[in-house]
């Protein structure tokens, strides 16, 4: 591949280029994971980017501004595709191949092209072409409905499930199985990943057990689900939260034992008839102590334990500081790259200048 490749390359997609073109949500996060894997991200956007700036999700890429609609800003997109190793793109279906840039083309420039398609109903179907968000996307998957309160509208679990669970990182695994396929075969391909599919297949897990008759789904009975006393959140006396997940009984006791409730609890744990009452009375207890008297007591055993923190305190926390979940960059706490890699570890990534990463790609830089 022409043009010289970054001489600080690090972790294991280092030398691997990707063109991201600009959007929200799971595009671009997509395109963080891989810039923190090692990839040169360079990100083709229009005048005034994407109207959702993000110091965390836009660091360590660089950014080309380019009329892709104007016959010159598509012939420079075309020559970045030609060089790079990867595209991710998350318009609705059609209109790259509109602008003339769908992966028909790319690919006819470039047959090692890795064309990662991001987009929620997916690029055909009969909803391929509905405007939609994440709480769409996992409302028509079965997600959504078991998430609640028994007899409330269902809550949306902000947009994690949908645009990060089910597309973000179903796309990145799409297109590192297809880095890897391209070594045998020396050829590209198009990756459809749909958030729909995605979170179809998160959803396996509670499929797979619900035909079993091992969970259910219903708010009421969905042990996973905050309907179990021992399998979801108090308020402490300090108006602050704890979390509880004592799902085996071995865990279970020690939670019983710790917190002081009924000891005859253990021989019907599992009877969904039990759990309101014993809701309640669980309830009153983690009111009566603070949520640091509670992480005195119960944190680090096998009680299954945590506090509830906000982001601000999660940012500070001396797990997550001591693990190195959270680092410091430029003043700014940011989660550290992940997962970790024994021989060729991510990091943050460096802020390039646009220039700089295109003159190495494309010799002439921007004209």
């Amino acid at each position: 591949m022409a043009g010289a490749r970054l001489e600080t390359a690090f972790g294991p997609l280092a030398g691997v280029r990707v063109v991201e073109f600009g959007g929200i949500g799971p595009g671009p996060y997509c395109g963080q994971l891989l810039a923190e894997m090692g990839a040169e991200v360079l990100v083709i956007e229009r005048e005034g980017g994407n109207g959702w700036p993000n110091p965390i999700t836009d660091h360590g890429k660089a950014r080309l501004v380019l009329d892709i609609r104007r016959p010159e800003g598509k012939t420079r997109a075309l020559e970045l595709m030609a060089l790079a190793d990867v595209v991710i793109e998350g318009f609705r279906p059609g209109v790259m191949e509109r602008l003339g840039l769908g992966p028909d083309a790319a690919l006819s420039c470039n047959p090692r092209l890795i064309y990662g398609r991001m987009t929620g109903w997916g690029q055909e179907g009969p909803l391929a072409h509905a405007a939609g968000h994440d709480i769409n996307y996992i409302a028509i998957t079965g997600a959504l409905a078991a998430m609640g309160r028994e007899g409330e509208p269902s809550i949306p679990p902000l947009n994690l499930v949908g645009d990060f669970g089910g597309g973000s990182l179903f796309l990145a695994f799409g297109i590192a199985a297809a880095l890897v396929e391209r070594e045998r075969s020396g050829l590209g391909q198009v990756i459809d990943a749909a958030i729909v599919d995605g979170v179809t297949s998160m959803m396996s897990f509670f499929s797979g057990l619900q035909k079993n008759r091992s969970i259910s789904l219903e708010r009421s009975k969905n042990l996973l689900g905050g309907a179990a006393p021992f399998y979801r959140c108090y308020e402490c006396a300090d108006g602050k939260q704890v979390a509880v997940g004592a799902l085996e009984p071995q865990f279970f006791k020690e939670l019983v034992e710790r917190m002081g409730a009924p000891v005859d609890w253990l021989a019907d744990q599992n009877d969904p008839a039990t759990w309101p009452e014993r809701t309640q009375v669980m309830a009153a207890i983690f009111r009566s102590k603070t949520q640091a008297e509670w992480c005195a007591l119960l944190e680090g055993s096998d009680a299954c334990f945590a506090p509830v923190l906000t982001l601000g305190e999660a940012e500070a926390s001396t797990y997550l500081r001591a693990r190195r979940s959270i680092v410091d960059d430029d003043g700014m706490a940011r989660p550290a790259p992940c997962p970790r890699f024994s021989r060729t570890p991510g990091r943050v990534p460096a802020i390039h200048q646009s220039t700089d990463l295109v003159d190495r790609w494309l010799p002439g830089g921007v004209s």
